[in-house]
């Protein structure tokens, strides 16, 4: 049987590749590092983890990536098996030591019997011989083969940019400031580390956000818009002084017990980012400041006056095509049907969504190659929702990156009592629906004879 090519090994690629493995047809996994590197991965290690440790939240009732993660669970997904054995504490979230991780994704797939890693950068179109081709190279992908689809379209290239948290080692925190809890003590009730600052503090702290020195940019980044949901800390400062007091550095749920009579006027949370619980990063405090301006400005923060930073923030352009205009209803390209995209390239935002759209991908690629007709998930589902959102549900002439959101599904038909479902109770019916519609799904589309990753 002729193998089906993927060309990135992020957690796209990854996913994507297992999905094809598993359903018996042989796959060679293109991945260009460390033949070729990027400004933002460190490591060559496949799913390598580049900005946050965490998965966001694993309530598969109240939050749409929870659904998203339990969806993924019962389709076999690589990354999902993976993230729940090197699971870390951080309340209600769904966090990873990232490099324990990463090297089992990629011991997963070395030892997969049909899976062959390629390391090469595949510079520009493959070749038309490779009739059925998954492009996951994400949102760092290589100039030459990121020219070659805007010629091949005749669509230009969006863009935006994704910064970077800063690593914190664990052991320079001052806890005589600093104390261990969740907001409204989820998980196990001291996930997070807090740092608390008062009114005066948060100001003086605000204001050296906006007068830091921040990393220029080249004259064809100036127009670049940022994704909304992955903010520089700076840029939200920018936008009110009280926004980062209402968002990352949100107090309420917390209670100081250094000074248990006294409600921080706002708190800087950090979480676990490795096993050992050596490091944890800053949460929500993607940067585009210098680095120099990095550790004065962070060190002004109460209980990291010495922080020692075991790597600290930075920012890179991410690249993504106009899916809605580009891509078929199962991920192929309209001028060149061989070619299929998944990832974060397609435009979804979040490790969790492009794992999904890897996952997708993957099934829909191993049908076409077993001659069965590609089985689409239900759009009551997390996953038909995001996938219909990318492939005709968006606007083409304003597309933008998008997490997965109980705004993206289908509106419930039933009532209870009172009325039509509202809040939490309506989030509920949703995820029951999508579940039982994805249980059918997945009987009736099952590709592969399951391995344990």
């Amino acid at each position: 049987m002729k193998h089906v090519h993927v060309i990135g090994g992020g957690l796209a690629g990854a996913e994507a590749s297992w999905h094809v493995a598993q359903a018996g047809i042989p796959v060679i996994l293109h991945e260009m590092r460390p033949v070729r590197t990027t400004n933002a991965h460190q490591t060559s290690n496949l799913a390598e983890l580049v900005c946050s440790n965490s998965f966001r939240s694993d309530d598969p009732e109240g939050n749409a990536v929870g659904l998203l993660h339990e969806e993924m669970r019962r389709c076999g997904s690589l990354i999902l098996q993976t993230a729940d054995k090197h699971r870390l504490p951080a309340g209600s979230a769904l966090a990873v030591d990232r490099h324990g991780f990463s090297a089992a994704v990629q011991a997963a797939l070395e030892s997969h019997p049909k899976v062959t890693i390629q390391r090469e950068e595949v510079a520009g179109l493959p070749p038309e011989s490779w009739d059925s081709v998954i492009i996951a190279t994400g949102p760092l992908t290589s100039p030459d083969l990121a020219t070659a689809v805007r010629e091949l379209t005749g669509q230009d290239s969006l863009a935006f940019f994704d910064a970077i948290a800063p690593i914190v080692n664990r052991e320079s925190i001052d806890f005589d400031t600093a104390w261990f809890q969740s907001r409204y003590d989820k998980g196990d009730g001291a996930d997070y580390i807090n740092c608390p600052l008062s009114e005066v503090q948060y100001e003086a702290f605000i204001d050296a956000l906006l007068a830091g020195e921040k990393t220029p940019f080249k004259d064809w980044e100036q127009d670049t818009p940022y994704f909304n949901g992955c903010l520089p800390i700076e840029v939200m400062a920018e936008r009110g002084r009280r926004t980062l007091s209402f968002g990352p550095m949100k107090p309420v749920g917390l209670t100081n017990p250094h000074k248990p009579d006294q409600q921080p006027y706002a708190v800087v949370q950090l979480r676990q980012d490795n096993a050992l619980g050596s490091l944890f990063n800053i949460v929500g405090f993607q940067t585009k400041l210098k680095h120099g301006e990095q550790t004065r400005i962070f060190r002004t923060i109460p209980g990291l006056e010495n922080a020692e930073f075991a790597r600290l923030g930075g920012i890179h352009r991410n690249t993504f095509i106009n899916s809605p205009r580009l891509l078929d209803g199962v991920l192929r390209l309209n001028q060149r049907p061989s070619l299929r995209f998944a990832g974060q390239i397609t435009g979804c935002e979040g490790y969790v969504e492009s794992a999904a759209i890897g996952l997708l991908a993957g099934r829909f690629a191993a049908a076409e190659r077993l001659g069965l007709s590609p089985p689409l998930p239900p759009e009551n589902t997390a996953l038909g929702s995001l996938l219909r959102h990318i492939t005709g549900g968006a606007v083409t002439e304003t597309f933008q990156p998008m997490n997965i959101n109980f705004g993206l599904f289908p509106p419930l038909a039933d009532h209870d009592s009172r009325g039509r479902l509202r809040g939490r109770n309506r989030k509920a019916a949703l995820s029951q629906r999508a579940l039982a519609d994805l249980d059918l799904w997945v009987t009736q589309s099952t590709l592969e004879s399951p391995v344990s990753a």
